[in-house]
């Protein structure tokens, strides 16, 4: 009975993660509601506008500042390596996103608007039928965003791209994001069979590399750090 209980655990979580857009954007209370398609060609873009771009697992934002020119923040390492101003303005790759994030490192640049896609569709202004607060002129948008250029502290979770552009249209950095992705980790911590997971975890890591304190300890304090939190 024990095994089936946690069968069934692991399977929601896989099914939560999977179905999960990490940093998905919604300011909805509640359940998630799709806004309906726009048809024909979508207008294009003006001075202050925001701009969302849905990939994979997470919604990258930026403003837009006119003539084909995006500012967003967004997490680079090479502006800490070096001071090649050529090199730095390149495309970021991946790499250097990755290398950023774990830094903490981040830069509020100007990009083209086709950089900034990525090859990905943009939606413009999304969030304005989404927030409660009234958005800004977009002339005033535009000016508060490029008074921020330049390198900054990145935190996913507490100063990312979306904080950059609700502050920058709204007056407030919010991130609708990280709020859904820590709502999914108390849900995580909450079930207590969270405990038991990682109890058996520790477990199979004590036999596998033996008792020392880099698996004992773990075995310990993780289960019962998750009983304290439920």
């Amino acid at each position: 009975m024990k095994n089936a209980h946690l069968l069934t655990f692991l399977v929601e979580k896989l099914s939560l993660v999977s179905n999960f857009k990490l940093f998905e954007s919604s300011w909805l209370d509640g359940k998630d509601h799709e806004l309906p398609a726009q048809r024909g060609p979508l207008p294009p873009p003006r001075r202050g506008d925001l701009l969302e771009v849905p990939r994979t697992i997470f919604t990258h934002y930026g403003i837009y500042l006119g003539d084909n020119k995006v500012a967003h923040l967004i997490p680079d390492i090479l502006p800490v390596l070096t001071k090649d101003e050529k090199l730095i303005s390149s495309v970021i790759t991946n790499k250097r996103l990755i290398l950023g994030c774990m830094y903490k490192a981040a830069t509020v640049r100007v990009d083209t608007l086709e950089d900034f896609a990525y090859g990905c569709n943009i939606l413009v202004n999304r969030t304005d039928k989404l927030m409660k607060a009234q958005a800004f002129p977009n002339e005033v948008v535009a000016r508060r965003a490029e008074k921020l250029m330049g390198a900054i502290p990145y935190s996913l979770l507490w100063n990312n791209c979306e904080h950059f552009v609700t502050y920058c249209r709204y007056g407030s950095a919010a991130s609708r994001q990280t709020e859904k992705f820590c709502e999914c980790l108390k849900s995580i911590i909450r079930d207590q069979r969270s405990v038991i997971v990682t109890g058996l975890l520790g477990i199979i890591s004590i036999v596998c590399f033996g008792m020392a304190p880099s698996t004992t300890l773990p075995t310990i304090l993780v289960p019962f750090t998750l009983w304290m939190a439920g």
